[in-house]
């Protein structure tokens, strides 16, 4: 748990840092699919931590400016129906991956800094001392990144 959002948001840099070696890739090597058990390629992996950093950025925007965010209810109750969250996950790849590759590296160039930005101007007792959001924000940011390291490691052991 946080008692500053200053913490909250020098962790998030320090954990999505380590993602940022997928831009160095090249096209062709973003597209190798290593041996995990999700089978995705960096860009896969980049298009999904961009869909929750991109849908987190939209809870942010109306926590900003009203005590709640409709988004962030919604994605509540979709993700009470079992099997849902794969199922959005899996339409989300299909989606990133029929986007060209310029899109792809420029909404993961923007994304996290831009949620970053938004969350300095939420009010903190909105989301930082808000339980739920603030275990929100971190399950969709820094503890998205953990869960998805062994992806990136695939990958960039791969194109190694």
């Amino acid at each position: 748990m946080y008692f500053d959002a200053l913490s909250f948001l020098e962790d998030e840099r320090d954990t999505f840092r380590a993602f940022e070696a997928l831009d160095a890739l090249t096209d062709e090597q973003l597209e190798v699919v290593p041996p995990t058990d999700l089978g995705w390629s960096g860009r896969d992996l980049m298009g999904h931590l961009v869909q929750w950093q991109e849908i987190s950025l939209q809870v942010a925007k109306e926590l900003a400016v009203n005590e709640g965010s409709p988004t962030y209810e919604a994605n509540r109750a979709r993700w009470a129906i079992p099997g849902e969250a794969d199922r959005f996950n899996d339409a989300g790849i299909i989606a990133w991956r029929a986007l060209p590759i310029a899109e792809v590296r420029a909404r993961f160039r923007l994304a996290a800094g831009e949620l970053r930005g938004y969350l300095t101007v939420v009010p903190e007792s909105r989301w930082i001392k808000h339980p739920r959001h603030q275990e929100y924000f971190f399950g969709e940011t820094t503890g998205h990144y953990e869960e998805h390291l062994p992806e990136l490691q695939a990958v960039m052991a791969a194109v190694a």
